[in-house]
């Protein structure tokens, strides 16, 4: 398996996958190489996705309520 990440100059991280999650511990976006997925929401196809997930998430739990509410009336 190959590493999803590679050391580039002034110890910064350079992803090579191109999944992005959101820690729930940390409370941040992390490459592959992070947390254990129990920890996180993911994956995500960018970054900016993955910085989004909690509001994805409400998004998507205040549409199925909608549908909940409408299929018991």
């Amino acid at each position: 398996m190959p590493p999803s990440l590679d050391a580039v100059p002034r110890g910064r991280i350079n992803p090579v996958s191109d999944q992005w999650w959101f820690c729930l511990k940390h409370m941040r976006v992390e490459p592959e190489k992070g947390c254990p997925n129990k920890d996180r929401m993911g994956p995500y196809a960018s970054e900016v996705e993955a910085s989004r997930a909690l509001e994805t998430a409400s998004e998507r739990n205040e549409v199925w309520q909608t549908q909940d509410e409408e299929w018991d009336d």
